[in-house]
């Protein structure tokens, strides 16, 4: 008796272990923009909570990773950024061809040329603070970027941009004393806060203000030489699985700015900019650690008001559209590189031809 006792004993051992230990392929997570999917419990789960319910000694089972709002970063390389998120961004752009530098004073302030003109014109401006003596009607120009975003919450995020800037001026408009040479150094600072008004695992709708600072020398073609306020709203769209949609709209709002032409007016030269853009991108390539997705990004920009040294100085009502084309590197979850161009559609433009890099982490 006492034998068959051990034998059975001894035959139970294995099957109370079993009971014991919890399947060990835990709770997978389809990952969906970003959000987790508990999978339903396995059969083997399902036998562990019927031996813990009889009395057996039981290890608890782990709880499956909590849904998040965190999603894939943007793709773009024009358009503002929707997704709320920690970053670092160091960005290089060339400009070729800008006809027009001091238009609604939005690249640069106004003309030092008017300082010039003799005090009986009627646009004489002592007081314009741009380059000087000649009035650029070609300029190419370099600019390179530091931004860094910190993100309170998954709702709301404040950022600061130190831009640098380099300006060759290629041609003069005629008679209006000469030229000036290549400049450089910092431009105006930059900061805002962004705040995700919706947001979703497939959509993200964003508000961002932004402030322009004039911390650029103007006389040098660094700055405008006012303050700006640049409110807007950006959109992130997951489409499929593949397919984001990225879109943005807002409006450049000066404070202050040079005086407007003529003069005594109460105008300025400087003006709103409404600004607006889309863009599409795919991923054509990914694995576990790398994504590659082609951006194609249609921008446009429509001066409301404001002045401008070329043929026609009323800059109101002048349209841009540029279209951009570009592709995203991203590897792991925190880097990723952006590399495009763009190209102007219509004929009054900031630039006919832009190339831009960028490299962003995100943590």
């Amino acid at each position: 008796m006492r034998r068959v006792l051990m034998m059975g004993w001894l035959m139970l051992v294995p099957v109370a272990t079993q009971a014991q230990v919890p399947d060990d392929r835990g709770v997978e997570e389809e990952r969906v923009a970003g959000a987790a999917t508990p999978r339903p419990p396995s059969v083997a789960n399902e036998r562990f909570a019927s031996a813990a319910t009889a009395g057996q000694a039981a290890r608890p089972v782990a709880a499956p990773p909590p849904d998040g709002p965190r999603r894939r970063g943007s793709m773009v390389g024009y358009i503002d950024d929707a997704v709320v998120s920690s970053k670092v961004r160091i960005r290089f752009e060339t400009g070729l061809h800008d006809r027009v530098p001091d238009r609604a004073e939005f690249f640069y302030a106004k003309c030092g040329c008017y300082r010039d003109v003799g005090a009986t014109n009627a646009a004489f401006d002592p007081a314009a603070p741009g380059p000087r003596p000649g009035a650029a009607n070609d300029l190419n120009f370099q600019q390179f970027f530091v931004l860094g975003e910190y993100a309170f919450t998954d709702r709301i995020s404040a950022f600061a941009e130190l831009p640098t800037r380099w300006i060759q001026p290629q041609s003069f408009v005629p008679g209006t004393g000469g030229g000036f040479p290549d400049h450089g150094g910092v431009g105006d600072l930059r900061a805002g806060v962004k705040v995700a008004v919706l947001t979703t695992s497939r959509q993200t709708l964003a508000a961002q203000g932004q402030v322009f600072m004039p911390t650029g020398n103007a006389s040098n073609g660094l700055g405008t030489d006012h303050a700006s306020l640049q409110p807007s709203l950006l959109l992130y769209q997951r489409v499929s699985d593949r397919l984001v949609v990225e879109s943005q709209v807002g409006d450049w709002h000066p404070f202050g700015g040079s005086a407007g032409i003529p003069t005594t007016s109460t105008d300025t030269f400087a003006g709103d900019v409404f600004f607006y853009g889309i863009g599409p991108s795919y991923e054509v390539y990914r694995t576990d650690t790398i994504r590659v997705a082609p951006v194609v990004e249609l921008v446009g920009w429509h001066v409301v008001n404001g002045f401008q040294t070329a043929t026609a100085s009323d800059a109101g009502g002048t349209n841009i559209v540029n279209l951009k084309f570009g592709a995203r590197v991203a590897w792991n979850p925190e880097s990723s590189l952006y590399v495009g161009y763009g190209h102007a559609l219509t004929s009054s433009s900031w630039y006919d031809d832009i190339v831009r890099f960028e490299y962003r982490y995100s943590f």
